[in-house]
């Protein structure tokens, strides 16, 4: 493989906008230690590690490398409050019946409504949720951010019982059912909340569109954290697209097949959202690279 140097990598322009970009980050990452610092029931140091809040911070960054911290601010904590759900869900909960509280928790945030019980959780996202209320698309858009939310913590749930079905002797998903399962990775509830945030008002009538390439990369981005994950997801217990009776090369393939389905799909969407368009296909190349050499979640 050629090591020569990508054409302008070495450009003083490029060395800037990389730095700004990081700059970003680095504002970002002091909002998402302070919301740990604010909760700090959800987020142990072990794996809620300084590198965890940088690299949320970074991945938003470089998705909307022209923003400011206050844009991006609800997408990291959205970020951070899907961690911290996950880590719940996945590594804390005994039972069926604590994902059922938990699921009904947020959705009673969702829905302003005093939630029972009332924990860290839900008061995190309640945050969320009154910084959104204040945007004029939440109007209009709150009932697509709530389905996001139900979608994607059910999608949760439903690992969680694939996990445990497992141990109990039970045969495992298929790959095609797991990645069907993609919405648990939480990146269109991100995105969503995202878009809502901004406030373009042009977003409202594209939003089905949007929201359906957004679920195509997001089956991308599971896949290339998959790969990343193997080792991990052993050690820890958890499903892994490589547990499910397909090679890496076969992964890797689907990765390539799904990644020009994607682009093809947002060059659809180009002439009329070119932000939004961009924002999501900048998504899967800072995942490639990314997962190419890390992962967000600290040690145990």
């Amino acid at each position: 493989m050629s090591t020569a140097p990508r054409p302008d990598a070495g450009h003083p322009a490029s060395a800037v906008a990389s730095g700004r970009t990081c700059a970003l980050a680095a504002r970002c990452q002091r909002d998402l230690q302070e919301c740990a610092a604010a909760f700090p029931e959800l987020f142990a140091a072990r794996p809620f590690d300084a590198t965890l809040y940088a690299s949320v911070s970074l991945a938003n960054a470089f998705g909307s490398p022209d923003a400011t911290a206050e844009r991006l601010r609800i997408a990291n904590r959205t970020s951070l409050w899907i961690f911290a759900a996950d880590w719940l869900i996945d590594h804390e909960a005994t039972s069926r019946t604590e994902i059922g509280d938990i699921v009904r928790g947020a959705l009673a945030v969702a829905d302003d409504r005093a939630p029972d019980p009332d924990t860290p959780l839900t008061r995190f996202l309640a945050v969320i949720r009154d910084e959104l209320a204040a945007s004029p698309l939440f109007p209009p858009l709150r009932a697509a951010w709530r389905d996001e939310l139900e979608r994607m913590l059910t999608a949760m749930a439903r690992e969680w019982d694939w996990k445990h079905q497992v141990s109990g002797g039970d045969s495992m998903p298929s790959f095609e059912e797991y990645l069907g399962n993609a919405g648990n990775f939480g990146s269109t509830f991100v995105n969503v909340s995202h878009w809502i945030h901004a406030g373009d008002p042009g977003v409202v009538p594209r939003l089905d569109e949007l929201t359906e390439a957004s679920d195509a990369v997001q089956r991308v981005l599971r896949l290339l954290n998959d790969l990343a994950t193997y080792e991990r997801d052993v050690t820890w217990g958890d499903l892994n697209a490589l547990l499910l009776g397909v090679t890496r090369d076969e992964v890797v393939a689907h990765i390539g097949i799904l990644t020009k389905e994607c682009r093809e799909r947002l060059r659809s969407l180009r002439s009329g959202r070119p932000d939004e368009s961009a924002y999501l296909e900048r998504q899967i190349g800072y995942s490639t690279g990314f997962y190419g050499l890390a992962d967000y979640w600290g040690e145990l």
